[in-house]
């Protein structure tokens, strides 16, 4: 049921949001030099590296670490960048992994190919079973201001606590915290 959920979120979706994908990926091209799409390879299902894609917000050469581990981030956003993180406009593309099942809407945010840390403790909890999704528990708890431990506690008890009604609650309450641009690192 997760998956026809997912599918029929991602036509609909896609309707929706043809025309606003189309002029992000024109703003980008048009804002910076490089591609409007950047492809990251992420953690999935299983622990098995997928190439998820996401507006460029990050200037072409900035470091493939998560945003918290550079020195000084703010130097390679593009001049659109922190928009399109602060109202999540640079996880639209993501609705392609979610088509081809890479991702679902709801589960754990995909680590990045080297967040060991994050990996390994998702792994001992569990977590790595689940497929990785565009939003998560923990996303309504606090994104980017939590800590990894924190984060993975609240990845487990969305292992613990997964149905199609807790699914429709993450999804609401994202809703929300998009709206208010809440807890996202610039």
């Amino acid at each position: 049921m997760k998956r026809a959920f997912d599918l029929f979120l991602v036509f609909l979706a896609a309707m929706v949001l043809a025309l606003p994908i189309l002029l992000v990926a024109l703003v980008v091209r048009a804002t910076s030099p490089g591609p409007a799409l950047y492809w990251s390879d992420r953690v999935g299902a299983g622990n098995r590296i997928f190439r998820m894609p996401k507006f460029r917000t990050m200037r072409v050469g900035t470091p493939a670490v998560a945003t918290h581990r550079l020195a000084d981030p703010e130097r390679y956003l593009t001049p659109i960048g922190g928009f399109l993180r602060r109202t999540s406009l640079d996880e639209l593309p993501q609705l392609w992994s979610v088509l081809v099942g890479d991702m679902s809407f709801v589960g754990p945010r995909p680590a990045l190919f080297n967040q060991d840390d994050l990996v390994a403790l998702r792994t001992e909890r569990g977590v790595h079973r689940l497929l990785p999704g565009i939003t998560g528990w923990a996303q309504v708890n606090g994104r980017d201001d939590l800590p990894i431990p924190v984060k993975v506690e609240f990845d487990a008890e969305y292992l613990r606590r997964q149905s199609f009604g807790f699914d429709l609650k993450i999804l609401l309450l994202t809703l929300f915290k998009v709206a208010k641009a809440s807890g996202v690192s610039h």
